[in-house]
């Protein structure tokens, strides 16, 4: 536990070992994403605003019971739903040939 390290040392190889599992865990998160894009069958699938703000709000609340600043964890869960989307939507596009849908004025 933190409150039993007492060099700094010690608190970096932890932190170090924390850094690997969340890399394996971020790893096996991306399959399923890749996964998600071999299945969708249009670009404009890949974002879904209400999945996000879904997503997000669960985010939130986890990370505030787990005393994780929430803005941190949103923060973090933006820039990887942002890339996630972008991924799906270029391979989709590229399995598929279909162009994402314009926006309508």
């Amino acid at each position: 536990m933190a409150a039993d390290c007492t060099e700094k040392a010690h608190i970096r190889n932890e932190i170090d070992r924390l850094d690997r599992a969340l890399v394996a865990l971020f790893a096996e998160r991306q399959t399923y994403v890749r996964r998600m894009a071999e299945i969708k069958q249009h670009p404009d699938e890949a974002y879904d605003q209400h999945r996000i703000d879904t997503m997000l709000a669960d985010i939130r609340a986890r990370a505030a019971a787990l005393g994780l600043e929430p803005e941190q964890a949103e923060t973090v869960w933006r820039v990887l739903i942002d890339w996630n989307v972008a991924y799906e939507q270029r391979t989709i596009s590229a399995r598929t040939g279909l162009s994402l849908t314009p926006p309508q004025d």
